[in-house]
């Protein structure tokens, strides 16, 4: 069984559950090893300025942030999937406040979406060109879509 660790240390409510259950379903869809291991934690804004800024040599906060283990792909339909540790995202809520008002969700959407984003950086997936924004964002809203159909 997929091993997902959700952990809300940002002080700002938000439905961890629902998170939990979105990488679950990341994961399988993604065609990545059922045992990998993913982790998720919430961040209060000094916490990730500090992330920010140490490893991304970026000023202040940011909303999401990732941070690949074992570099693992998703698997061909064909093969078995690499185990081991996906790696681990980082997000701050009351920083995705604001951008979760501005795009019309709520809070815990807004960290539904930045999941969904990050999980596709965990996998190699970039937005550096157009073609690569136009491709990590539809695979980002079929994700979502199918997620919140099961």
């Amino acid at each position: 069984m997929t091993a997902v660790t959700v952990l809300n240390e940002s002080g700002v409510p938000c439905d961890t559950e629902a998170l939990d259950s979105l990488a679950a379903y990341l994961l399988s869809s993604l065609r990545l090893h059922p045992d990998c291991e993913l982790g998720i934690t919430l961040v209060d804004l000094e916490r990730m300025t500090t992330l920010h800024e140490d490893w991304m040599n970026e000023p202040g906060p940011t909303d999401v942030l990732s941070f690949p283990i074992d570099e693992l792909r998703s698997a061909a339909e064909d093969e078995v999937a690499e185990e081991g540790i996906l790696g681990d995202i980082v997000l701050c809520p009351a920083y995705a406040m604001s951008q979760a008002s501005v795009a019309g969700r709520t809070l815990d959407e807004e960290l539904q979406f930045l999941t969904t984003h990050g999980t596709l950086h965990l996998i190699g997936y970039e937005h550096d060109t157009e073609t690569d924004y136009a491709a990590m964002f539809a695979l980002q809203d079929t994700l979502l879509d199918g997620w919140r159909r099961s």
